[in-house]
């Protein structure tokens, strides 16, 4: 089964309190981590192979090797994955950094929330809005 959260995170503390934060939101909801772009990547060609789409890819843009604009230009070459949500997921508030990703294709930029309360939050809206008010092809 896919997960319905691919989640590309180099900072595996964020990335363990990110999944809490999702299981306090929705029990049902199962993520994936990637630690890079070039995992991401390859994680990605073997879900397309497989036939396993996950219902959201949330993307860091700071990440080793291969950055999130270079992984969402991936992302945005791979046709399976045309009409799955991209959301880059960043402690960057640069507004270049933001109209870059939109250009290339991220359905949005979220800036990442301070504290583990503000992330709950966070994380219960994006759940809010992907996964049971948006209407997708998923």
């Amino acid at each position: 089964m896919p997960p319905d959260i691919f989640y590309v995170e180099d900072d595996q503390d964020f990335a363990f309190i990110m999944q809490y934060a999702v299981k306090e939101v929705s029990e049902d909801l199962t993520v994936s981590i990637a630690e890079d772009g070039n995992a991401a990547i390859a994680t990605l060609q073997r879900f397309a192979e497989e036939k396993h789409r996950p219902r959201l890819i949330l993307l860091d843009l700071n990440l080793p090797g291969l950055s999130g604009l270079d992984v969402l230009k991936r992302i945005k070459e791979i046709p399976f994955f045309k009409y799955v949500p991209v959301i880059l997921f960043s402690t960057s508030d640069d507004i270049n950094d933001v109209r870059t990703s939109l250009e290339i294709g991220a359905n949005a930029f979220l800036t990442k929330p301070s504290g583990y309360h503000n992330l709950i939050l966070c994380v219960r809206s994006l759940y809010d809005f992907w996964f049971t008010q948006n209407r997708s092809i998923n």
